[in-house]
Parts: C-alpha cells; structure tokens; sequence
C-alpha cells in the first residue's frame, strides 16, 4: 500500500574509534596493526580493518522518507523519464512507480527460481532507454529454465503497464543456493556491468574462464567489447566473492562492495569495499582481509564483522553537500548505511561514518535517483529479517 511520506532523522558526533589501520609501518614508526593482524601488513597495502563495530555514528542530518510501502525483497530499482521508476521483487515480480504511487499489479512476472539468495535480482535501463524503451535484468531462473543465472533485455510498452521479453543478453553464469551477485549497472562508457557470486564454488573466482565471482562487461546487446583486458572474454575484474554493489569514482575506475568469507574456509566476516579497474584481481579466496599479494588488489576498507553489504552508490547529488563523492553502502546484517570517503589519488580511506542504525532494518539496494536524492530499499521480507505489515519499502535519503 501507498503511504504519505514518513519522516526520520539523523545526525551524531564522529569519532574514529574502532578503525585500525592495515598498512605496513615505516622505519621508526610505530604499527597500528594488533599482533593478531601483523601478518596481513607486511606488503604495505592501505587498507583499513574496522576492528570494533561497523564504525563510528554519522554527524551530517539527514532525512529519510517513504516513499513506497507494500513490497516484497525489492531487489533493484531502476528510474524511468516522468517521475517513474522500475522495481524488481525478489520472488520474480517488476513493479512500477508512477510518482510515488505503485501499481497494484506487476508490469511483467518472470519464472524464477527464490530459493536461498536467488531470483529477480538486478535491475538497469537502456541509455537510450527514451528511445527504445529497453531495460534489463538479472535473474536466476527455474529449474524448469535450466538453473542458471540469466541476464535478458525486455521491452517497456509505451503506456507503461506491461513488459515482454526481448532477448537473453549473458546467459549460464553459474548459479547455488547462495552467492549469485545480480546487481547491474551501464557505466559511464555506455556498457553493461554484471556483478556475479562465485556460486559457492571460490576457486571459480579466480577462473577466467567462469563468469562466476566476477565483474563482467558486454555491450547493449551482450557482445564482448573489443577493449575488454581479456580477449574475446566478457571478464572485467576477478576474484570476487559475491558483489551486490559497485559504482564509478571515475570512468576507469570502480568502488565495489563484496561479501567476505562468512565462515567458509575457516574464515569468518571481513566484507569489503576495494578499487579496481579493468584486469584487476580481487583475490577471493586467495587472500581476505586486510591481506596482500602479489598481482592482487587488497580491500581499502574491510569490516571484522560481517556487514555484510548490499548495493552501492557514489553520491552525487546536491541535497546532501557532506556527502557528495561518497560511497554509500546499504547493509543487510548491521542494518545501516555506511558513508565511505576514500583518496582518488592515493585510494586510502579518509572518512568513515555509518547511519540510520536499526532505524529501518535490513537494506538492499542503493542508487542515485534522477532528482539527486539517494534511494534505498529494505529487505526486512528476505526471510533473514522481521517482516512488518506494511511489508517492504523504498526510501528516499535527503536533507
């Protein structure tokens, strides 16, 4: 159901407890590192462990209101021109939101499989999306449909109320229980990014050869770009656990959010948030927290607990000044949303804040919306969290 805007705030004093910093010390200086973590800094890399917590309380005050109530595990949310937005529901539904009023009935409904962390997943329009109404999704079908994770282009009618299929764009990314990544964005080059688990199989995120644990890049209608750092490959960046979240800090160069090891291997918490460009390796399961090898990119930030981290967004927006060039990450387990400021230039982490601390529950999705407005939904329906009456919602961040 359809609910007036309910308003929240927030806004308490920073501290930077709980932050130690992961990296090598100099001759003469003193290390950060606890004697339990000095074997993961002797390569010197920048990164930052969250030892205590999640991090420290946010001081800049926002708002937050509802603007749609009445969903079930809305996955991704992609904007549409006139106030309207696409809304992809975990058990194979997509919503429309014609300003701030959702539809009573789904504008398509895809067979899926919702079994653990699969289903209707991510969600992304066409560039173009004002001429030929194109958008995407990602998805784990059936086993009727041959259990796998799919992305496929549809095609919005022109009135808006109904979808249908237009062609499968990536298809037999490798699928489990857990771990199916689905988050999708265009970069700024015009392509498709496809975020992938390594479906509870690690050793396939160091596989070129696998779409699985990674992040690929096609074109529009899902061809291998000639650019691409392996040839005739849509592999972009590897070694990746389970990504829900990613965004541009520049056109080269991209935050991702990943899930740590959450006890597999022995290993338990540490999610992360990493920069990476095309080629790069991301080390799962090689290395885990603040850890570094050789040919790896090591995490800039990483938690001891597990986040763990939903999507992600750098904020651009104006209502919130504070926060412009943020990386903001919904988180699912904390339920909060961190405030990430990390160097351009030397990739370390400069400011780290964390908001609406239990105030909504579960978060999932993160992104910008057209207005500048950050835009958040719960994921409280998921089956890991307290469903409420009004069900789930998406949120508008403002000032």
């Amino acid at each position: 159901m359809i609910n007036s805007p309910k308003l929240f705030t927030q806004g308490i004093a920073l501290t930077l407890m709980g932050a130690v910093a992961c990296t090598a010390p100099q001759v003469g200086q003193t290390s950060l590192v606890s004697q339990s973590d000095a074997e993961t800094a002797q390569t010197g890399s920048a990164c930052t462990l969250v030892d205590d917590g999640f991090g420290p309380q946010g001081t800049v005050q926002v708002r937050v209101e509802e603007v749609v109530t009445g969903l079930e595990v809305p996955w991704g949310i992609a904007f549409l021109p006139k106030d309207e937005m696409l809304v992809t529901e975990r058990p194979g539904r997509i919503r429309l939101v014609q300003k701030g009023q959702l539809r009573p009935q789904p504008i398509a409904t895809v067979n899926v499989s919702d079994r653990g962390e699969g289903g209707l997943l991510g969600i992304a329009t066409h560039p173009d999306f004002a001429q030929n109404r194109f958008f995407y999704i990602y998805f784990t079908a059936s086993a009727e449909a041959g259990s796998v994770n799919r992305v496929e282009r549809w095609r919005l009618s022109e009135d808006g109320v109904q979808a249908t299929r237009d062609r499968i764009i990536v298809d037999n990314i490798p699928v489990a229980r857990f771990h199916n990544g689905g988050r999708i964005r265009f970069g700024p080059d015009g392509m498709l990014y496809i975020g992938t688990g390594d479906a509870r199989d690690p050793d396939l995120s160091q596989d070129v050869n696998s779409l699985a644990g990674k992040i690929l890049r096609v074109t529009p209608e899902g061809q291998i770009p000639a650019d691409n750092p392996f040839s005739n490959n849509p592999v972009y960046i590897s070694g990746i656990r389970n990504t829900q979240g990613f965004d541009w800090m520049n056109p080269s160069t991209l935050w991702v959010s990943d899930h740590g090891p959450s006890g597999e291997l022995g290993r338990s918490g540490h999610d992360e948030v990493s920069i990476a460009q095309a080629g790069d390796n991301l080390g799962w399961p090689t290395v885990y927290r603040c850890d570094a090898k050789l040919g790896l990119v090591p995490p800039t930030l990483t938690w001891r607990q597990a986040l763990p981290p939903g999507g992600a967004a750098v904020y651009t927006g104006q209502a919130i000044p504070e926060w412009k060039g943020s990386f903001m990450v919904a988180a699912l387990g904390a339920k909060q949303l961190q405030r990430i400021v990390i160097d351009p230039q030397s990739g370390q982490l400069q400011q780290h804040e964390i908001y609406l601390q239990g105030q909504q529950g579960r978060l999932r999705e993160a992104v910008m919306g057209p207005d500048g407005d950050l835009y958040v939904t719960t994921s409280n329906c998921d089956g890991r969290g307290w469903c409420p009456a009004e069900r789930d919602k998406i949120l508008r961040i403002t000032r």
